[in-house]
């Protein structure tokens, strides 16, 4: 059974940072590519970045301006999202998924509905 969790939301000052975690199982996360989406109320899910299973990253959202990193450990399954200089506009519930074929540059992150799995998301609240 394959489980998808995220970890590392929380309630933060504008300005400040936090580290997203994202723990699999039953998955060849090796051989997986994993991305990061996020939600706001009332809009549509955005896709932030996808990162192949060789470490090539694609991004998709230009909201985080450089200020989010993207990462993974394959030995450990986990994937990472480092988020710095949060503004409160990046206020929104956080999202992992994972696709057992590539991100396919953006193809992935503009297309949520292709992920073979998603956890249950983090949230995220920034405050001015």
């Amino acid at each position: 059974q394959v489980q998808v969790m995220e970890s590392g939301g929380g309630s933060v000052q504008a300005g400040e940072s936090l580290k997203l975690s994202c723990t699999t199982s039953g998955l060849t996360f090796a051989h997986t590519a994993m991305a990061w989406f996020r939600q706001a109320p009332g809009k549509e899910r955005e896709g932030l970045q996808c990162i192949s299973w060789n470490g090539g990253i694609d991004h998709y959202s230009h909201h985080d301006q450089g200020r989010f990193t993207i990462s993974r450990d394959n030995a450990k399954n986990t994937l990472y999202l480092q988020m710095d200089n949060l503004k409160p506009e990046d206020t929104a519930m956080y999202y992992c998924a994972a696709r057992t074929t590539f991100c396919g540059g953006t193809y992935f992150l503009t297309n949520p509905d292709k992920a073979n799995y998603w956890g249950r998301g983090t949230q995220v609240t920034v405050s001015s």
